[in-house]
Order: structure tokens, then C-alpha cells, then sequence
């Protein structure tokens, strides 16, 4: 359905796509993912010819949309985009955005754009909010919408660039799903995503992204359980492991929960447990273990997330006297950090720099 032959794109301070050989058929559903900078989301823009390709061919269901004798919009008829940004227009309420294209490029008349429009807003759940305007919608709702309007058109083939990303942590469930049902469907689908566990529940193929191409093309088995390359072994065991090295008890708390957070979202665990990954970061080691350290010390935080049996596992390593945090008399501390862990164990420590070491398994 799309073939890519030789792609190449430049711009002045980057190249961000070198050599992009690929095909992809009716039907995949494809999970693009890599580190920042890779050309995920060049790639897609420039299967929509967002982007003009320095050189290189890009053939959609037969037309090489690269070529200058190409009507692209036609070609972009078959084919749909979801952004970041939701890109709706404030001034028209929800159906409205849904039925103006069908209307305009399609030539539905507007009782036609209405129905179909108000069967969209059914699949996607939000046939009650059809004559609200987006800024009386939360981030997720709009993100649906957006979706919609995209199905509207009754494309063949959905980029998605990032679908998630600009929404509140938990909104992006509600967006997957929807996501989840299309695949269903069996509609072509190229996801840029930075939640891993998305990226592997939805798609029949992965594209890890890296050295201005596709580093390595296959089963989401193969890429997060047997990845075939050194690259992206290495991405995909950086996504499973957190670790932060604090020096001084004036650390930038706000940082570390930040950075915290990222990782559980790109390894696609749940907003609670990541909540519980902070609360127990915050109560054993801010509140009990830092207090009782001397001025020149190291605390070491480990956070592991294993995706075989989905569960996460935080070591902290910390230098000092000997000193079990479970036997301090913070009660309240100790009681949030239970509340918060499945299992927490304590044992000293022989590693250079560190005498103790806790071992706590999140709920």
C-alpha cells in the first residue's frame, strides 16, 4: 500500500532521514518509536507530503506522491492525520468540525455529513458533546474529536504523530482505546508514540527509528522482547530502567519526579503505580533516609520495570551508619511508603560508596 524508496530529507543544521527503504501493507498497524531526533515524525509528514522530501519516492496505493505530476490532495483523500495539537476550529462546535470536510472535498450534502458525522461521535463515546465548542472540552475529548474528524473523510490509511503527548497523563487511555478499536478494524495505521506499552499491544509491526532510517523492522515480540540490534537493545533497555545518583540534600525534588514520571509513561505503567514510585521515593527516602545522612553522602535510586510480568521494582542504595528506614519512628512516613509498596526489604550494603541497600516492590 505505501512503498518508500531511498527517502531522504534535509535541512540546513540536520538530516534527520538518510535512507528510508521500506514497504507497508493494507492493513498494518505500525508502532514508530526511537529517541528524540530520530525522524519519526518526519517520516509520517513526509508520507503526507507535510514535508517535500529532499529526494527519495514515496508511492501511495499506486501514486507517487513524490512526483511533481502528483494531485496530492486527492491522495490525501485516502489518507487521514491526528497531531499533537488537536488543530480544531474554536469558532464551529463539535459536529460542525466533523461535517466541514465530507461537505466541502467530498460533496456530502449536510444532512449526510450530520448523520455519518453524529455516527463518528458514537464510536468515539462523545455523541453527547456534538454542540459543545473545544474550549469546553478536556484534552482527551478533543484529541477524540480530532479523531473523528479524521474518519469523517473514510481514509484508507491514519498517521498518527504523537497522539498522546500533549494530554494529561490520565486522558491518554481514553485516546488509546479508540486507537485500540480502529486497529480492529483492520484500517493502515503508522503510530509515532512514546508509550511503550501501546506501541506494542496495538501494533503487528514496530519500526525502531535511528542513524537516519529504520534501524530495525519487526514483530513488537521481537523488538521488546529479542531486539536483533545493538541500538535498539539499548533504547529499549533504557526505557526499563530509571536511575538517579543524589548528592546534596538540596536536590531538585521537582526534577526527579519529573524524570519519575517520564519513564513510567514511556514504558506505558499506570498513572497509580507511577504515583506509588513517588510516594516512596518522597516518604523512605526524603522524609526518613536523607535526614539521617551526613554532609558528604551518596543515594543511589533505581527504578526497574519489567514488562514479562509487568511489575516495577525500586532499589535504593544509600551511603552511612547502618540504618534500616522500617525500624524509624516516622510513623506516618513509613506508613504511606507501605501503603504504596507491595513488599520492602532491607539489607546492608558492600557496594563501593553505599552501606545500605532497600529493595521495594510497587503494588
Amino acid at each position: 500500500m505505501i512503498k518508500i524508496s531511498h527517502l531522504r530529507k534535509e535541512y540546513p543544521n540536520a538530516t534527520p532521514l538518510k535512507d528510508v527503504n521500506v514497504e507497508i501493507n493494507r492493513g498494518d498497524v505500525i508502532s514508530i518509536i526511537g529517541p528524540s531526533g530520530t525522524g519519526k515524525s518526519t517520516l509520517i509528514r513526509c508520507i503526507n507530503k507535510l514535508e517535500t522530501p529532499t529526494s527519495g519516492e514515496i508511492w501511495v496505493d499506486g501514486n507517487c506522491i513524490t512526483s511533481k505530476k502528483c494531485d496530492i490532495n486527492k491522495v490525501r483523500q485516502k489518507m487521514g492525520m491526528v497531531f499533537q495539537s488537536f488543530n480544531l476550529f474554536n469558532h464551529m462546535n463539535v459536529i460542525e468540525n466533523i461535517m466541514a470536510a465530507p461537505m466541502d472535498l467530498l460533496g456530502k450534502s449536510k444532512q449526510q455529513a450530520y448523520d455519518d458525522g453524529m455516527q463518528l461521535l458514537r464510536t468515539v463515546g462523545l455523541a453527547d458533546k456534538a454542540f459543545n465548542y473545544p474550549d469546553e472540552l478536556s484534552g482527551g475529548q478533543k484529541q477524540r474529536i480530532a479523531i473523528a474528524r479524521t474518519l469523517a473523510m473514510n481514509p484508507e490509511i491514519i498517521l498518527f504523530d504523537e497522539p498522546t503527548s500533549a494530554l494529561d497523563p490520565t486522558m491518554v487511555g481514553e485516546v488509546q482505546a479508540v486507537i485500540k478499536e480502529l486497529a480492529n478494524k483492520g484500517l493502515t495505521m503508522m503510530i509515532v508514540t512514546h508509550e511503550m506499552r501501546f506501541a506494542k499491544e496495538i501494533a503487528n509491526r514496530v519500526f525502531y527509528m535511528d542513524e537516519g532510517g529504520i534501524y530495525e523492522d519487526g514483530t513488537p515480540e521481537q523488538i521488546f522482547e529479542n531486539p536483533q540490534k545493538e541500538k535498539t537493545a539499548r533504547f529499549i533497555k533504557r526505557i526499563k530502567v530509571f536511575e538517579n545518583l543524589i548528592t546534596s540534600k538540596d536536590f531538585d525534588f521537582i526534577g526527579f519526579n519529573t524524570s519519575l514520571e517520564e519513564f513510567g509513561r514511556r514504558c506505558g505503567i499506570s498513572q497509580k503505580a507511577i504515583y506509588r514510585m513517588q510516594s516512596v521515593f518522597e516518604e523512605l527516602c526524603v522524609q526518613i533516609i536523607l535526614p539521617e545522612l551526613s554532609k558528604d553522602f551518596a543515594l543511589n535510586v533505581t527504578a526497574e520495570y519489567s514488562q514479562e510480568d509487568d511489575s516495577i521494582a525500586v532499589q535504593i542504595k544509600y551511603s552511612g551508619k547502618a540504618f534500616n528506614p522500617m525500624d524509624s519512628d516516622n510513623i506516618l512516613s513509613l506508613k504511606l511508603a507501605q501503603n504504596a509498596a507491595q513488599s520492602i526489604e532491607y539489607a546492608p550494603c558492600n557496594e563501593e560508596g553505599f552501606t545500605n541497600m532497600l529493595v521495594v516492590k510497587i503494588k
